[in-house]
């Protein structure tokens, strides 16, 4: 079956199920834990497995990111696929606009996104580099949902 998404059924389902993340690597365990990067933005939806179809309508959506099988071995859980955008350019240049020009409702899903964004301008001059900055970055996102 296919549908044709609208920006409304868009906003309402990342309203939702949708993520809009960095991974900070915490300046205190910096020597402890390796990452390879500093700082990874993402967005991205999960749905189980039976409503797989509409993240791949996402994709198409969007022209950007990819779909992943997440396996849930827990009790009680199903196995899920996940819609992710994790290219810095894809995000600045696709994934924000969109959801400035069509705002989100729930007030925490547009807090997590404010601070996202705000995350991804620091980013792009490159904040994260410095250890200030990163440090700066960490705090801000332990704002983040």
């Amino acid at each position: 079956m296919r549908r044709n998404l609208s920006k409304d059924y868009i906003v309402g389902l990342v309203d939702g199920e949708g993520s809009f993340t960095v991974y900070i690597k915490n300046p205190q365990y910096s020597k402890k834990v390796e990452r390879r990067v500093k700082a990874e933005p993402r967005f991205y939806i999960k749905l189980i497995e039976r409503d797989k179809k509409i993240l791949y309508e996402l994709k198409k959506y969007f022209v950007c990111g990819n779909v992943y099988f997440q396996k849930d071995t827990r009790p009680n859980h199903q196995n899920c696929y996940r819609f992710e955008v994790t290219k810095r350019d894809d995000l600045e240049k696709i994934i924000i606009p969109f959801f400035k020009a069509n705002k989100l409702r729930f007030s925490s899903r547009l807090k997590d996104f404010n601070i996202f964004c705000n995350l991804m301008e620091r980013i792009k001059i490159g904040q994260h580099l410095t250890d200030l900055g990163l440090k700066r970055m960490f705090e801000i996102k332990q704002k983040m949902h």
